[in-house]
């Protein structure tokens, strides 16, 4: 039987232990500038004073949709868990999140090697594949005849969600969870899977963002490493 001072030290470590782990959460915006993050607008590369297509606003990340490009972190990650909150504040429109981004504009001179999760309105969930692949069960019937697959331009890229029930009403916030771990990638949008790969080609990289023509706040970007999670 632990004496009370025993007890007092087992209760501390599991304190700090708990309050390190925590720590580790990753907070990818902070709120007041776009630290940590690097654009890569392929219109501005002769138009160096085309409007920003990313911004902060009222403490909020803002993809302002044109020009079209990405807003990519400088950081590359393997195994975690990402929160996003986001939404359309305007009209219904695109927008995504890449995962294991890594050489940038490879396709269609604009978007960088990488598996997006799209939050295309009504679409939230699905996959593209961006010169990297990914596996789902039913993957005929949610991708189409296997003669097309592809991750290049010209392929069958998109592999649906197993859901397009999961959003909320226009102007409202939504959560997406992304899980990397390993070859694997799973999304949760407002607490519902929607979808659930494997044998992804790529095991770790950058975060992107999309700017895809429509104007989209987020207001959360946390990430945390899969082996600080307790479940």
């Amino acid at each position: 039987m632990f004496s009370k001072k025993l007890l007092s030290i087992y209760l501390l470590l599991i304190s700090v232990n708990y309050a390190a782990n925590a720590q580790k959460s990753i907070s990818l915006f902070n709120g007041k500038d776009l630290t940590g993050w690097h654009a890569d607008v392929p219109g501005k590369d002769k138009n160096p004073d085309t409007a920003a297509s990313f911004m902060v606003r009222d403490g909020k990340l803002v993809s302002m949709g044109d020009p079209r490009g990405h807003l990519i972190t400088d950081a590359s990650y393997a195994d975690y868990r990402l929160d996003v909150e986001y939404r359309f504040a305007g009209k219904p429109g695109n927008c995504g999140v890449l995962v294991h981004a890594s050489i940038p504009r490879v396709l269609y001179k604009m978007f960088p090697k990488s598996l997006e999760v799209q939050m295309q309105h009504q679409d939230a969930g699905d996959f593209w594949c961006i010169e990297e692949d990914i596996t789902v069960p039913n993957m005929e019937e949610r991708r189409g005849p296997k003669e097309k697959w592809g991750a290049s331009a010209g392929k069958e890229r998109r592999i649906k969600n197993l859901t397009d029930d999961s959003e909320k009403p226009l102007g409202e916030w939504n959560t997406m969870r992304i899980e990397c771990l390993k070859d694997k990638v799973r999304v949760w949008v407002n607490g519902i899977l929607v979808n659930d790969g494997y044998n992804c080609t790529a095991t770790k990289g950058q975060i992107a963002l999309q700017a895809e023509g429509s104007e989209v706040e987020f207001r959360k970007l946390q990430l945390t490493p899969i082996k600080n999670l307790s479940k």
